[in-house]
C-alpha cells in the first residue's frame, strides 16, 4: 500500500510540473518530512489529498488491448466497440470469460466460439440496456 501511495505522489509531482525544490517544500509543509520514503501511509494519503486539491488526477488504467489472430481482429474490434459505448474497461471483458469458464483466461488463448459468445453477451447486454 505504501509503494502505491509513493507511485502516486511521484505521478502527482511530475503531472503538476513540480520541481523537486517545490515537492520537497510541500511535503514539508504537510508532513514535516522532505522524504516520500520516510512518511507513513497516512502522511501520504495526506499529500495524495492535497495535491487532488489544486489539480491533481490520477488516471485510471484500463487495461490493454489484446493482441489476438488476424481472422479474429473483426471480432475483437466489435467486442472493443460495445465496450467503449457502455463505458466499460477491458477488466469487464475478463470478467465475463472468467464467469463463464470459470477460470481466469486471456482472450489470446480463447477459440473463436469462445470469442463469439462472449461478443454476444456483450450485444445482449447492450439490448437491454437500450444501446442497440
Amino acid at each position: 500500500m505504501k509503494r502505491n501511495l509513493i507511485r502516486i505522489v511521484h505521478t502527482g509531482k511530475s503531472r503538476l510540473g513540480w520541481d523537486d525544490d517545490t515537492y520537497r517544500d510541500v511535503l514539508a509543509r504537510l508532513t514535516g518530512r522532505r522524504s516520500a520514503r520516510d512518511c507513513t501511509e497516512a502522511e501520504l494519503e495526506k499529500v495524495v489529498t492535497y495535491m487532488r486539491t489544486v489539480g491533481f488526477t490520477p488516471s485510471a488504467s484500463y487495461g490493454r488491448r489484446p493482441r489476438v489472430a488476424m481472422d479474429r481482429k473483426a471480432m475483437l474490434a466489435k467486442i472493443e466497440a460495445l465496450l467503449a459505448e457502455a463505458n466499460r474497461q477491458w477488466g469487464y471483458f475478463d470478467g465475463i470469460v472468467e464467469q463463464m469458464l470459470g477460470e481466469k483466461k486471456p482472450v489470446e488463448w480463447l477459440n473463436d466460439d469462445q470469442v463469439r459468445k462472449v461478443m454476444q453477451m456483450l450485444i445482449v447486454d447492450a439490448k437491454r440496456h437500450g444501446r442497440l
